[in-house]
């Protein structure tokens, strides 16, 4: 192989291990607590899997939560990896200075205006969101704050609808496993 075929190989997996490094200390909310690396990993491989093969793609599938979660800023991205990552993590990073509210309601409120590649990593991000809560859910959220998660998930997912069908089916089908509300009986 020639240095430029694998060059873009080699970037991913700077990227991974830029990645694993800055969330070396985190783990996941879920249950298991399992290390938050698993989590960028499973986007890229998510849209790989799926067909998306781009570098500048899969690297800030891997980047994507650094600057919102570590001591990273865009600027280290930008050095390490270039504007075009950086750029795409600065569209789905969510500014922490905000209320948790208004952090989410701008994440609709802005899905519609992303780049493609934007919306891919957060499309992405949804979906194994939603299977983690599925498969290994924070222990002290209750089956109505996990249906409140599904409803915002799908209301982020809705406006970039036509970005990817094929993961956009994927997303649907995870949503239909939604927790479902319990009934009380009746008296």
């Amino acid at each position: 192989m020639t240095r430029a075929a694998g060059e873009p190989i080699a970037r991913i997996l700077s990227a991974a291990t830029f990645a694993a490094e800055r969330h070396r200390d985190q783990r996941r909310k879920g249950r298991d607590a399992s290390p938050y690396i698993n989590h960028p990993l499973a986007l890229a491989h998510l849209l790989a899997a799926r067909g998306e093969t781009d570098p500048t793609l899969l690297m800030a599938a891997l980047l994507h939560d650094t600057v919102e979660d570590t001591a990273t800023t865009f600027e280290d991205i930008e050095r390490a990896f270039g504007r075009e990552v950086a750029d795409i993590v600065r569209e789905v990073t969510d500014d922490k200075t905000l209320a948790k509210a208004e952090r989410k309601r701008l994440q609709v409120e802005h899905a519609a205006h992303l780049s493609r590649r934007a919306m891919l990593v957060k499309l992405a991000d949804k979906i194994c969101n939603l299977e983690d809560i599925l498969v290994s859910p924070p222990a002290d959220w209750t089956a109505e704050r996990k249906r409140e998660y599904f409803d915002w998930a799908k209301a982020v997912v809705d406006p970039m609808r036509g970005v990817h069908p094929a993961l956009e089916a994927q997303f649907d089908a995870v949503y239909a496993r939604k927790p479902r509300q319990t009934v009380a009986p009746a008296r």
